[in-house]
């Protein structure tokens, strides 16, 4: 278990900024984007947007293609899908814990 929480760190992490995970609500549109693309309506500047990227990347929730002269940008949900399952493994572990506890106070 101890290995798995290692892998689903970084993804929490990266998750954990307010600006990564804009990023990643504009790439959940299903199309690849450029830095451009990703930069415009935001007040930072492209080596922000850029970094932050880099983040996600290393995390795993993004990984770019290079198309010419740029980088395009995909959101990538498989990590995701890890951390869901996660959440619903300890979800159930705290409902078998109140279940526990109900029975304890009720008797």
């Amino acid at each position: 278990m101890a290995a798995k929480r290692q892998t689903r760190a970084p993804v929490f992490a990266a998750l954990g900024d307010e600006t990564r995970l804009a990023l990643v609500a504009k790439l959940c549109g299903g199309r690849p984007c450029s830095i451009s693309q990703l930069t415009r309506g935001s007040k930072l500047t492209r080596q922000a947007i850029t970094k932050h990227l880099r983040v996600l990347e290393s995390a795993g929730v993004v990984h770019s293609i290079r198309m010419g002269r740029e980088s395009r940008f995909e959101f990538d949900p498989q990590p995701l899908e890890g951390i869901r399952k996660y959440l619903d493994f300890v979800s159930e572990q705290w409902d078998q814990a109140l279940s526990r506890l109900t029975s304890f106070v009720e008797d």
